[in-house]
């Protein structure tokens, strides 16, 4: 079994390594481009079908504007881009695997200007062109792996095989897949301000539109940072502030 193990792990980092755009960090992705790209078609097409798409041609028209701007400085030209408004009060906005961009108007309502618009639509297409969909996949499925195995060589007994894998979840999920997934945010924060940098809009509205977004969020309940999905909103803010001095300190691209 040891040997099965260590095959199937070198497969596994074999097969999984990839590099973050712009960051440059390591990365343990399992699902194909090719994959990913459909089940990011599949996702639009049923959300363009099951949600209130805003009829507000000049909404429409501005977020598609903005859009088409960020997307152009990507270098992603197979990607098949789409941007649509969907109109329900909601505070977020997200962009699926191949370029297909959602706002809502609740979180439109917050925006003061097209800067801030940019900021969050930097924001969304950085999570897809560095692919963290896929990621979260392949790490999930990585951790079902592991929890098989370990089960295995600890060899549980069947009848404590239930409250083990309640313990092993709730394990990787706090240690492991929730600071992932922070790691992603802050990652998708560096990569969108760079990317309405070199599309010339103004980076310093990313931290005006973030401190708008805390404002409008304050009355909502979150839990402590450590078993949340998104970084606290004092830690992005700064964060971003601290990325926007590196770019400044640069030669534009």
């Amino acid at each position: 079994m040891r040997q099965w193990f260590l095959l199937c792990a070198a497969v596994l980092l074999f097969v999984g390594c990839a590099k973050a755009p712009l960051t440059g960090r390591t990365q343990f992705i399992m699902v194909s481009p090719q994959q990913e790209m459909q089940l990011g078609l599949s996702a639009s097409h049923k959300i363009l079908q099951s949600s209130k798409i805003s009829t507000d041609r000049r909404l429409n028209e501005k977020v598609r504007r903005i859009g088409q701007r960020i997307a152009g400085v990507t270098g992603q030209e197979h990607y098949q881009w789409e941007f649509h408004v969907i109109d329900e009060d909601t505070l977020n906005a997200f962009c699926l695997p191949g370029g297909k961009v959602f706002f809502y108007t609740g979180i439109l309502k917050i925006m003061e200007n097209d800067d801030q618009i940019a900021a969050v639509m930097g924001h969304e297409i950085a999570h897809a062109l560095a692919r963290h969909g896929a990621e979260r996949m392949s790490m999930q499925q990585a951790s079902n792996f592991g929890a098989q195995v370990l089960a295995m060589a600890l060899k549980i007994p069947p009848k404590y095989q239930a409250l083990y894998a309640q313990a092993y979840g709730l394990t990787s999920q706090v240690g492991l897949m929730l600071p992932f997934s922070r790691q992603h945010e802050y990652e998708a924060d560096q990569i969108g301000v760079y990317l309405m940098y070199k599309a010339g809009y103004n980076m310093h509205e990313a931290v005006t539109f973030w401190k708008r977004m805390k404002r409008a969020s304050a009355g909502s309940r979150r839990p402590p940072e450590f078993l949340s999905t998104h970084p606290s909103s004092d830690a992005r803010i700064h964060a971003i502030e601290a990325f926007i001095k590196v770019l400044e300190s640069q030669p534009k691209p």
